[in-house]
């Protein structure tokens, strides 16, 4: 760290948990880089569902994390801490981070970084990371999602489900998605899903079967959990596979455990910010290796939706939980 950096910053965070208005900004001390670590000067930070959580207190941030908000940035590295790359300095990157997102400087773990390339906007990076990392691992390592099969996700038109989207069409799947108006199910399928269902006119069981005559889709991509999972597991096709990555529905349902024998149904689903540096690392290099070049040449971009300011985070939340928004909410943060 050198001399001219200031000994403070301003971060978004907030004292008790509750609505939006809780997240106030506050001054707090600039966090020091360790060894494999790099400092970032915060250009824009992504706003993700588990920050929504975090702050109405349903997800503590893991042991050693900021407790500031914030799970995805873009920005410049402007200091380094032992073991790290010195080419790294003066580098834009975006990096998928523990916490801490919300503020003016971000520690990030260097291997979890991802370099910006010329033609991509440090918004659009900020607007990466989580969705990018959490559809990969799911999708394609926990779902063994395949060229030619056909997938069934909920929440279309969200950040998890717009990137749903966009690499299921870059990697040869078939797209289904449910949506919770005509004009989201116009827009997903705008942006490539092959088929979008209206849940709150159809039944999307009995759409699902029509759409795919009868056999049902390879993997379901659930954020609902609850009462949807006997409903998802009817729309499996036989060695289907299920992989839930959020309980927005309810975190208990019931099933018939017989079917998903019968059926050779596998049940998964996984949490990414618990898990261990190493791990990330490895998914940010099966990234860098499998995706990243399509995001060099431009045929994967995020779809984004709005930009507030950092001192207006609580503004971007409420979008957030409004479900008005169509792809990644993000946060400007420098200027």
């Amino acid at each position: 760290m050198t001399a001219d950096f200031p000994h403070s910053m301003i971060a978004v965070g907030f004292e008790s948990p509750g609505g939006p208005d809780v997240l106030v900004a506050q001054t707090v001390a600039l966090p020091q880089a360790g060894p494999g670590e790099l400092l970032v000067e915060v250009a824009y930070a992504g706003v993700n569902r588990p920050d929504v959580i975090q702050r109405q207190g349903h997800y503590p941030p893991p042991p050693g994390a900021s407790p500031v908000p914030g799970l995805e940035i873009a920005g410049k590295v402007v200091a380094l801490g032992e073991g790290v790359d010195p080419v790294l300095l003066g580098q834009p990157v975006c990096a998928l981070v523990s916490g801490g997102g919300y503020a003016q400087y971000c520690i990030a773990d260097a291997r979890h970084c991802l370099p910006v390339p010329e033609g991509l906007s440090l918004a659009e990076a900020a607007a990466l990371p989580e969705t990018l990392f959490t559809v990969w691992h799911n999708v394609f390592e926990r779902g063994w999602a395949r060229d030619g099969e056909t997938i069934l996700v909920h929440g279309g038109t969200s950040g998890i489900g717009t990137m749903a989207i966009a690499l299921g069409k870059l990697f040869g799947l078939t797209v289904i998605v449910t949506c919770g108006s005509d004009s989201k199910c116009s827009t997903a399928l705008e942006l490539g899903a092959a088929h979008a269902i209206n849940y709150k006119k159809s039944d999307f069981v009995e759409e699902v079967a029509q759409i795919t005559e009868g056999k049902g889709v390879n993997l379901v991509l659930d954020m609902v959990a609850g009462d949807y999972v006997p409903r998802n597991l009817r729309c499996l096709a036989e060695d289907g596979r299920h992989v839930t990555i959020a309980v927005q529905g309810g975190a208990r349902t019931q099933i018939n455990m017989a079917v998903v024998m019968t059926r050779r149904y596998t049940l998964t689903g996984s949490t990414l910010r618990p898990r261990s540096a190493q791990f990330k690392a490895l998914l940010a290099q099966e990234i860098a290796a499998n995706v990243w070049p399509l995001v060099e040449t431009g045929e994967l971009r995020p779809v984004m939706d709005r930009t507030f300011p950092l001192a207006e985070a609580a503004a971007a939340h409420a979008r957030m939980e409004s479900g008005g928004h169509i792809g990644k909410i993000v946060l400007a943060v420098a200027g």
